[in-house]
């Protein structure tokens, strides 16, 4: 505790000028930005961790034209985004404003406003994936709940089942599964809208799916997810094994991600009881620290230098990576 006040301190106070920093957008740095501030500093680098609620955009003469706590006299080198707050529609969009602007001023943000607006929202992700030819289940977003009910009944009928999802959320959140009509009654809305989904049985392997990380173009790792339940996330107890990925869905895996155009991403990957591979997720701000656990990758190392060797030169300046 005391070490890493003592860390703030000298960061946001003692600092010089002359020494590049980055911007670590997040709420909650935790463990990943523990690992990304000991990479970057390793790069020669100070991180710092900002909430986006903080910052601010301020048209006026004299001044930056985005605010950001502990850079009064220059933006950041870069901004790695590791979180963007949830909140109502103005407050999201806002947020979303900033990383738009920090791009436009020339400030790399990693990744970028556009590849996080489109994998945020669940509906833009399915509808870009499929008009990519790219498998990923049957969906339907709809605002009209007796719509929604016809079709969850018209599923049901043939013998399958459906999933409801947040249109925006993460970590399995919110999601519900429809197995019976009975539970038809429980079918809610995520703030006026349903989103529905074809729910994607993986037969006698059990409830499991694989995270692909990609870097770069680069499948850098994978992990399988072996749920407790038919949730496959981590953050809900799933277990993690290290995985090969064959050839097909390391193709899925690459495509996904230039599809939405992102920097690097945790693609889900599901196989149907036929044996055929479904997109189910893709991520713009993936959490590594299971993957980690299970596989030899130093994933927040690869990030840096991949930020590093994208957009940023060299630095002879040097940080203890211990502070």
């Amino acid at each position: 505790m005391l070490a890493s006040w003592m860390r703030n301190y000298w960061i946001n106070h003692l600092v010089p000028d002359f020494v590049s920093q980055i911007a670590i957008f997040t709420d909650d740095p935790g463990w990943h930005g523990s690992q990304l501030c000991h990479a970057f500093a390793e790069r020669g680098y100070v991180a710092k961790y900002i909430s986006l609620t903080e910052c601010k955009i301020a048209i006026e003469s004299c001044s930056l034209p985005v605010v950001i706590p502990g850079f009064k006299k220059k933006l950041p080198d870069a901004v790695f985004v590791r979180g963007v707050p949830g909140g109502s529609l103005e407050e999201v969009v806002f947020y979303l404003d900033i990383l738009h602007v920090l791009k436009l001023l020339d400030i790399p943000v990693y990744n970028d406003g556009r590849a996080i607006e489109k994998s945020v929202d669940k509906a833009m992700t399915s509808f870009l994936l499929r008009q990519a030819g790219l498998p990923t289940p049957p969906t339907w977003v709809v605002r009209d709940r007796a719509e929604a009910i016809a079709i969850a009944e018209r599923e049901l009928q043939n013998d399958r089942q459906i999933i409801t999802k947040p249109l925006f959320g993460s970590q399995g959140e919110g999601i519900r599964r429809i197995e019976k009509m009975s539970d038809l009654f429980w079918l809610a809305s995520s703030r006026g809208i349903y989103y529905l989904q074809r729910f994607i049985d993986s037969g006698d392997s059990g409830y499991s799916d694989w995270r692909i990380f990609v870097i770069n173009g680069n499948v850098i790792a994978a992990m399988r997810r072996h749920g407790v339940c038919w949730l496959n996330n981590v953050a809900r107890g799933a277990r993690c094994e290290a995985a090969s990925v064959d050839r097909e869905m390391s193709r899925l895996a690459l495509q996904a991600t230039q599809v939405l155009k992102m920097h690097y991403a945790g693609v889900d990957i599901i196989r149907d009881n036929n044996g055929r591979f479904q997109i189910i997720e893709v991520n713009s701000i993936p959490a590594w620290k299971g993957l980690q656990s299970v596989c030899q990758v130093d994933v927040a190392r690869l990030l840096v230098d991949d930020l590093m060797t994208r957009y940023l030169p060299r630095q002879e300046f040097r940080i203890d990576a211990a502070l």
